[in-house]
């Protein structure tokens, strides 16, 4: 009998660490002392992020937005005012992103109000907008805040600075065009 004991304890100790399968935890915000986090796609349209480790792949070489590569999609953490800011770039790997193609990027951003975006170089070349933003009611891409999708035409490479604005928050992510 006690020689059953301690394989059973063993035995429960694993079941019990087992979760239900196929629930996923919640995506936590990455602090300073995170290397990033991991963006899976779900779909092409509703692709899904899930905390873990990743890494930044880009920060420093873009006026200092961090962008986060992990498994899926990029994912770039803009800086905002009285708001939280994400983007989720439907790319093939990490900036720069191509010139002259369309880029679809979906954004997540707290506040309220509706949403108004802009891409701008520093010698004032705008980007087209070709479409959006458009609110996504649906999502498993797990950020805060509302969900956009944009698809923006970059005319010309360089750093480009896109700027969100509602009628509560604001912020701004740079990407780098090649």
């Amino acid at each position: 009998m006690r020689r059953m004991v301690a394989p059973l304890l063993v035995l429960g100790a694993a079941v019990a660490g087992c979760g239900a399968g196929g629930e996923q935890p919640a995506a936590r915000t990455p602090s300073a002392a995170d290397k990033g986090t991991l963006a899976s796609p779900g779909s092409v349209t509703s692709p899904r992020s899930s905390a873990g480790p990743g890494r930044v792949v880009a920060g420093a070489g873009c006026n200092g937005t961090p962008v986060f590569l992990g498994q899926g999609f990029p994912e770039v953490r803009g800086t905002a005012k009285g708001a939280e800011l994400w983007g989720l770039l439907f790319a093939k790997g990490p900036p720069p992103l191509p010139r002259g193609a369309e880029v679809k990027i979906v954004w997540r951003m707290t506040g309220e109000g509706p949403l108004q975006v802009k891409a701008e170089l520093p010698d004032g070349t705008r980007a087209r907008l070709a479409w959006g933003p458009e609110q996504h009611d649906g999502s498993s891409w797990r950020r805060p805040g509302q969900e956009w999708g944009t698809g923006f035409v970059f005319p010309k490479p360089g750093c480009w600075k896109i700027e969100l604005t509602r009628t509560r928050g604001s912020g701004h992510a740079w990407l780098l065009v090649r």
